[in-house]
């Protein structure tokens, strides 16, 4: 695996990160505060093709890498995780679904309008009772003639009310079943389907998140994407690839916390010299630099075996749990170093530490990532 970051590579990252600082990094506080979605950034996003980074290009998308991908997210994530998650989700999640697993007119129909942002997209797997026990889900279709009917509620959806497209994943045999769901694509017009309770979240507060709710919402076999009964196998799929965003959001994370704290403690003067003299400062950022390091490496193993079309489950759980564990600890040790000052919402710190959280639940807890690799590595 060659390390060096390609010419292309780099070359994205910097339009990632001019776009970050003068469409994002003015407004980050008001989304937060207000917990708005900027739909019009996603938009603008859409045109520099960072809404279908992994689309190919016959289907309107930049048809770029993962390692593109990564350091997209990661830059974003520096500067906002509220909007490197939508970000992530629209890319790896709704968009990467029909990518790996719609028919031709499936694609041709929604994937052009995905990667231009024309339409958000979201993914429906997680209910109310049903977290990381997903074959108990019970949010079902059942087959009328050549339709589907769906009833039932999906929670903590990303983009839940404001996506124009959704794939949605539902039991379509009996609880408990093997191979008891399938996943379908449902337009936000389609009647009977709605949306819920926004959630009042401690952080990415700019990141959307609802309930999705179906209600006799009847639509054609021709919604369905592959094969009935694929449903939970083809989410396993693309959480795969799911959790190397979530690994570049939490790395996004942990740089920017990691970079605030390292100016700040050479401008914070104690004792006639910066903080950063001391040993008990000097010793955190050591560690916050390592921590950061070893995550990436994980990740980009995780990309490099991704692009090769090799068994990704272990490395890309591995980089998920570990990239989201060290952004929690890098940011809490950014408050930390920058004290009184890290604990108010005048410094950025504060709001990597509410968001970095969310890295260690969101597309599988770091609970079930030790599940996942424990059963790869014991097979």
């Amino acid at each position: 695996m060659d390390f060096q970051a390609s010419e292309l590579t780099q070359q994205v990252a910097h339009t990632a990160r001019d776009f970050a600082q003068q469409h994002i990094k003015p407004f980050v506080m008001q989304w937060d505060e207000t917990q708005e979605f900027p739909v019009p950034v996603f938009k603008e996003m859409g045109k520099l093709g960072l809404m279908g980074v992994l689309v190919p290009e016959e289907y309107g998308g930049s048809g770029l890498s993962y390692f593109e991908y990564k350091v997209i997210i990661e830059e974003i994530a520096k500067v906002c995780g509220s909007i490197g998650l939508s970000l992530a989700a629209h890319n790896s999640l709704c968009t990467g679904h029909i990518v790996m697993f719609g028919n031709e007119e499936q694609k041709k129909k929604y994937l052009p309008k995905l990667a231009t942002a024309e339409y958000i997209g979201g993914w429906g797997l997680t209910e109310p009772g049903t977290g990381s026990d997903a074959s108990n889900m019970k949010t079902t279709a059942v087959k009328d003639g050549n339709d589907w009917v769906i009833n039932g509620t999906k929670c903590w959806i990303t983009h839940g009310k404001s996506s124009d497209v959704v794939v949605l994943i539902c039991r379509t045999g009996e609880p408990r079943a093997k191979n008891n769901a399938t996943a379908f694509i449902i337009d936000r017009n389609t009647p009977g389907f709605s949306a819920g309770k926004k959630e009042n979240k401690l952080g990415m507060r700019a990141s959307e998140t609802t309930e999705m709710i179906f209600e006799n919402c009847r639509i054609s076999d021709t919604q369905r994407l592959g094969e009935i009964g694929d449903g939970f196998k083809q989410s396993l799929k693309i959480l795969d690839g799911g959790r190397i965003s979530i690994a570049s959001l939490a790395l996004g994370i942990a740089k920017g916390a990691y970079e605030a704290a390292l100016q700040y403690s050479k401008e914070r003067y104690q004792f006639d010299q910066p903080i950063s003299n001391f040993q008990a400062i000097s010793f955190k950022l050591a560690d916050m630099a390592t921590e950061i390091t070893a995550a990436e490496l994980l990740i980009l193993q995780a990309c490099d075996l991704k692009i090769r079309k090799q068994d990704v489950t272990k490395i890309s759980s591995m980089a998920k749990y570990y990239a989201s564990e060290v952004s929690v600890k890098v940011a809490t040790d950014a408050v930390q170093i920058f004290g009184g000052y890290g604990y108010t919402k005048d410094f950025p710190v504060e709001k990597y530490y509410r968001d970095s959280k969310l890295c260690t639940i969101g597309e599988g807890t770091s609970e079930i990532q030790k599940i996942v690799i424990s059963r790869e590595i014991l097979k």
